[in-house]
């Protein structure tokens, strides 16, 4: 006798059996799914960007002198200022997963939007503004800039932890508590955009390893320096924006050498492009679909992400390769020289001009401080022909065939290398140091979320090759007693946020 049996005929027991074998097969399946995809086991929701598939190997570059390669594997410390992010906040983020996106003329509102203080002229009357009058939680943060400008847009909110993960310092800028500045103080910040600050669901941004293997390097070499590396990078800004970090943020805190990374917000071939333009510009990487009942579910499973993945693999992006491009014509501009460009010339392509000049600017207030600005190349993952694994290097061909539509992969390469050949040429004109993250940074779209950024082993890699870099500009201007400086007065940029209530009708 099997056991009891229901009105309707069926053992009760093999019911129960089969119901439990069942929760029990998908909950093994599930644990199997994160291992593939490098999830935490248990993490509730899941880590939103695209986590580690396993360690990464070390990038084929020169150690520098004083430098262990197992410094590479390292696990750094837990970040003292990590804390829960407070329930209203929570509870923001719940309220955001479970509402339709809105697509709307300013763009999208992302979820870490809800936790930025915003410049409160940029933000003017929030009831009539593109971006801001859709926020979710009908609460703005605001902070009154110190000159009066619209830029940057926003900081972020200071001695924080968001519940997407990042986590900030006094000032509003990402990574552990500041350190004061001392006699034996060498101070390096990394300027930036989103591939400076990087996903804020991963523990660390790339300066912050290097802040913990500059540590390393300076015990190794028994040298009595307190190094410090600092993130003043944030999503979404472009170099103008960068120049305003630097004069109202950067320079206040007295740093010796400031390091450029950026080379996408303002990678447009619009201007060269004859036929047709790109669709629309958005304020996400990738264009947000609509909430579904999958889509809310692959918050929490990674079998409902392959679910959600396996069904969006169809037409163009089930092979992987490019999507088929409308004819376009680009066209270069006459004055420009491909392989030496003139720097002062007003045509040079892909906004590089006002780049250029932003650059300056930046050179000019760090001279006052007598700080040196460092520039490096900037890392795209596009290449004529390439092919990507149309389930793990989804984001990487969202991003290439949807944001950048629709431009061609051959197109994209050629700009990226020209945009770095002018980098180059401009470190190079002005004797500054040159960090060439392209060419070091392996072609390896396990180690990119999407093209341009990286996943948490990519941000590990790319990390290591900055390091590299860094220590020899550190050990020369030791030699030759730049480094360290006589302590100077340093002002941290605080602000503390005022909350503003919604009231629109």
């Amino acid at each position: 006798m099997v056991g009891a049996v229901s009105k309707a005929g069926t053992p009760i027991k093999s019911t129960a059996l089969v119901a439990v074998s069942i929760a029990l097969t998908f909950v093994v399946a599930e644990q199997i799914a994160r291992v593939l995809d490098g999830q935490p086991p248990f993490a509730m929701p899941l880590i939103l960007g695209t986590p580690d598939l396993q360690a990464p190997p070390m990038p084929a570059v020169p150690l520098a002198d004083g430098v262990s390669a197992s410094w590479f594997h390292d696990r750094l410390p837990q970040l003292p200022n990590r804390r829960a992010p407070p329930a209203e906040w929570l509870q923001a983020m719940d309220d955001y997963r479970s509402k339709p996106v809105v697509q709307f003329q300013g763009g999208v509102l992302l979820p870490a939007d809800m936790f930025k203080a915003w410049n409160s002229v940029f933000a003017g009357d929030l009831c009539q503004h593109s971006l801001l009058a859709h926020m979710p939680s009908r609460k703005v943060y605001l902070y009154d800039p110190s000159d009066g400008t619209q830029r940057p847009q926003y900081r972020y909110m200071p001695n924080a932890t968001t519940p997407i993960g990042l986590v900030t310092n006094e000032i509003g800028w990402r990574g552990p508590p500041l350190r004061a500045r001392k006699a034996n103080t060498v101070r390096i910040v990394f300027i930036g955009a989103s591939t400076t600050a990087d996903s804020h669901d991963l523990p660390f941004s790339y300066p912050e390893m290097i802040d913990h293997w500059l540590r390393e390097w300076a015990a190794s070499k028994t040298l009595d320096l307190d190094v410090q590396a600092l993130n003043a990078g944030r999503e979404g800004v472009i170099s103008t924006d960068i120049a305003e970090i630097v004069r109202t943020e950067v320079a206040p805190m007295r740093p010796d050498l400031v390091v450029y990374y950026e080379g996408a917000n303002q990678f447009s071939l619009l201007a060269m492009t004859q036929g047709v333009g790109p669709a629309s510009g958005k304020r996400s990487t990738l264009p947000l679909a609509e909430r579904t009942w999958l889509s809310r579910l692959a918050d929490y499973s990674s079998l409902a992400r392959r679910v959600q993945s396996a069904l969006n693999l169809v037409g163009e992006r089930s092979s992987g390769k490019e999507a088929e491009k409308p004819p376009y014509t680009l066209e270069w501009p006459r004055s420009v020289s491909e392989a030496d460009p003139d720097l002062a010339d007003s045509s040079l392509p892909i906004n590089l001009g006002t780049i250029l000049h932003d650059l300056d600017d930046m050179r000019s207030v760090l001279r006052e401080i007598d700080a040196e600005l460092a520039v490096s190349s900037f890392k795209w993952l596009v290449k004529d022909g390439m092919v990507v694994d149309p389930l793990q290097g989804r984001n990487i061909w969202n991003m290439l065939n949807i944001t950048y539509w629709p431009w061609r992969y051959r197109d994209m390469e050629r700009l990226a290398a020209f945009q770095n050949r002018v980098f180059e040429k401009y470190a190079g004109e002005h004797h500054l140091p040159f960090i060439d993250v392209a060419h070091d940074m392996p072609f390896d779209p396990d180690l990119f979320s999407d093209a341009i950024h990286n996943t948490a082993a990519g941000v590990r890699v790319r990390a290591w090759v900055v390091f590299q870099r860094l220590v020899p500009i550190i050990e020369d201007r030791l030699k030759r007693g730049v480094w360290p400086k006589r302590a100077s007065e340093e002002e941290w940029p605080t602000f503390k946020p005022r909350t503003l209530a919604m009231e629109c009708k």
